[in-house]
């Protein structure tokens, strides 16, 4: 029996989208807040936890099947204090239990259900769960009076069984092993070579996720290495990634993951994060190898961004859900019959050509009552192949495939949408951040960098504290919840590309500010790394630190390469110390499994393979000036940075943040660039030429290093 009652519960008075979805359950949903635990021990009852995100298919499928159940919602409320938490808003709450969950079951995800004390010790976890019992799934109907009865008869088996997942979850690996080095890159890139799918591209089975930071480390292996399996394995994954039903080819952008290893079924939400990082490999694929494609690929992401995910403040949201019509994937599929109905006969055959549309379908999920099965626009060729299949140019097969594209895509937007969740985070802003800049300067498209600078202003604008602290989520003019490590360290990356794709101190300045922070309050000073969450929370049971490169990088790896970019830019090696401890830290962990720590591999290779400072003096208003920063911005140089040095202003900003620049002239008037690597400048350079071969030399594999052309 459904819900048919109209009042709320108290999840009415909460900003996200996801608890809004809630707040009209009959279930008695709290959001995570001290009443709500007062209140179960007061009653001396457990604490029913669920926790998801508003664009989660099978959290949609949960609350639909038992929290808008009344028989479900009443052993609930009875047995239970029943707390609702948005894992997007509250990552730091979701990590401490997605942890236990994965203690008790060996595997994770989203809707994560817990079953815990009213001192927020869990017992008992799992994922989705159905109403009914079926096969060898236990249902709500069933479970619920089980764990009731367990907890009235037998809770000394509860709370011991909840301490141990309390220490485990809250022990961190302190372990003093040996450093990280060159062979320890070396051992990541094996274990992906050995993983690669070299039919289909990407790693490991289905279902496959795009991990995009596996391609940037790879993008670098390359240049330190010289291995051009490394390329090899970069290049097919973004191909046929591209060309895949995991990529949105109408309306463009990302789904989240592929179910199936040719990259064709994709689950249909598209998230913030993976826009930004797959942006941000596409940038760079086209920087390090100077492939159309890819530039194509990453300007299309953009273009999707700044069209559906921007607000009118400059902030991102932060996902479109999967559903629409209570159907996953129907916004996105079409039948060849609708094709038809919008496009001229001529014009649907080209489009079935292109992305291989069939009259019977090819989605496994035929749409009742429809004429034909429905389809996943894909490529299996590229564009060339296409155009030389059909025996026309590349540039008419595209000009006529465009005019169709536009008229479907027209088509397309009169349909219902999937829910947006416009919540802002900034974390994830952080990284959308990075990848603009990076595609500004890349790409040389300065509308991109003009969205990156709002973003950057509405972040600081509404969502940092007096105290020089950041807040986690805006919504409706509420910016709140404490950051944590991921917002810190990913607005960091933000600043630092705003810095080099600008060349305005004021980034350096903020980025340098939120470092003291994040110091200050999430450092273990005793072991080294980040904790995630800050000194001050006080509602977690307990403080994690992680390095772990998932769908999103970790926080500490992110900060690694944060750290020592920044402690090259500066001179200042105090902050190449918390980077030296943090590495360190985390050595044992990353040893042990190389492949599942790529990000934090970038960071060691930037340290482990000579950096370059390129120093550019010169007029702001001369035309060389302006010539060599730009031959410099529109090159991949992953181990560079890039400082500016005004030489008409003596007390240039830049000389406070990095001292050692004072001193450094211009020659004659003229744009002058100081290449500098291990605390050693070379001499000073006029010309574009020689500067580049400068950093070139600069590099551990100089014998293998070849700069794209611009």
């Amino acid at each position: 029996m459904k819900n048919d009652t109209k009042t709320p519960n108290l999840l009415i008075r909460e900003k996200s989208p996801y608890l809004l979805q809630h707040a009209y359950n009959p279930v008695q949903w709290h959001p995570w807040t001290k009443e709500a635990f007062e209140k179960a021990m007061r009653e001396d009852k457990l604490v029913f936890l669920s926790i998801g995100y508003s664009t989660c298919h099978w959290c949609h499928v949960m609350a639909h099947e038992s929290f808008e159940d009344r028989e479900v919602a009443n052993l609930l409320n009875e047995f239970f204090v029943c707390i609702k938490v948005d894992r997007e808003e509250r990552p730091d709450i979701d990590k401490i239990y997605m942890m236990a969950c994965q203690a008790f079951t060996g595997r994770g995800g989203w809707p994560l259900t817990i079953f815990m004390t009213p001192e927020k010790q869990p017992f008992y976890g799992a994922t989705y769960i159905p109403r009914e019992s079926r096969s060898n799934m236990i249902g709500m109907l069933d479970l619920l009076p089980r764990i009731q009865k367990i907890w009235k008869n037998k809770r000394e088996e509860i709370l011991k069984a909840a301490d141990q997942v309390v220490s485990l979850i809250g022990k961190t690996d302190d372990r003093i092993a040996a450093g990280l080095n060159k062979k320890d890159l070396t051992d990541a890139f094996q274990t992906l070579e050995a993983e690669f799918d070299k039919t289909y591209g990407g790693f490991g089975p289905a279902p496959k996720f795009p991990m995009p930071h596996q391609i940037m480390f790879l993008l670098r292996y390359n240049l330190w290495t010289g291995d051009k399996k490394a390329l090899e394995m970069a290049s097919k994954t973004l191909d046929l990634l591209g060309r895949g039903g995991i990529y949105d080819h109408l309306g463009f952008g990302f789904h989240r993951y592929s179910t199936d290893e040719k990259w064709l079924v994709p689950h249909f939400e598209k998230m913030l994060y993976d826009q930004a990082l797959l942006s941000m490999a596409y940038a760079e694929a086209y920087g390090a190898l100077g492939i159309a494609a890819y530039r194509e690929k990453a300007a299309e992401i953009f273009n999707y961004i700044l069209r559906d995910m921007t607000s009118p403040a400059g902030g991102f949201y932060s996902a479109e859900d999967a559903d629409s019509e209570n159907e996953e994937g129907k916004f996105y599929l079409w039948t060849f019959d609708e094709i038809e109905q919008v496009l001229s006969r001529e014009e649907a055959q080209l489009i079935a050509e292109i992305y291989n549309v069939e009259r019977e379908g090819n989605f496994h999920e035929p749409l009742t009552g429809s004429k034909g099965g429905r389809n996943i626009m894909h490529l299996k060729k590229s564009w060339p192949e296409i155009a030389l299949t059909l025996g026309i140019t590349e540039d008419e097969l595209r000009r006529r495939a465009a005019e169709a594209q536009h008229k479907l895509f027209a088509a397309r937007e009169k349909r219902i949408r999937p829910h947006r969740d416009d919540k802002i985070l900034t974390d994830w802003n952080g990284l959308m951040i990075a990848a603009l800049a990076i595609g500004a300067h890349l790409l040389k498209e300065n509308s991109y960098l003009e969205a990156a600078l709002h973003a950057l202003d509405f972040i600081i604008t509404n969502m940092q504290k007096a105290d020089r602290g950041l807040l986690h989520r805006y919504r409706e003019n509420e910016a709140a919840i404490d950051a944590n490590l991921d917002d810190y360290s990913f607005l960091i990356w933000g600043l630092i590309e705003s810095y080099e794709a600008t060349l305005d101190e004021r980034w350096l300045f903020k980025a340098l500010e939120l470092i003291d922070y994040l110091t200050e309050h999430f450092l273990d000073e005793k072991f080294g790394g980040f904790y995630f969450s800050a000194d001050f929370h006080t509602d977690l049971i307990v403080r994690q630190k992680d390095s772990y490169d998932g769908a999103i990088p970790s926080g500490n790896s992110v900060m690694l390469l944060n750290l020592l970019r920044l402690s090259r830019i500066t001179g200042n090696s105090k902050l190449e110390d918390t980077a030296r401890h943090l590495s360190l830290t985390f050595a044992a962990a990353v040893r042990q499994n190389p492949a599942a720590h790529t990000q934090f591999m970038t960071g060691l290779g930037f340290s482990e393979n000579s950096s370059s400072e390129i120093v550019v003096v010169g007029r702001c208003s001369n035309a060389d000036t302006k010539l060599m920063i730009d031959e410099l911005k529109c090159r991949f140089l992953p181990n560079a940075v890039v400082i500016f040095r005004p030489a008409d202003e003596p007390d240039a900003a830049i000389t406070h943040i990095a001292p050692y620049t004072k001193d450094m002239k211009s020659i004659d008037g003229k744009a002058t660039a100081y290449v500098c690597s291990n605390f050693t400048c070379s001499k000073p350079t006029t010309g574009i030429q020689e500067m580049l071969e400068l950093y070139k030399a600069n590099i551990s594999s100089e014998k293998h290093v070849v700069l794209p052309e611009k």
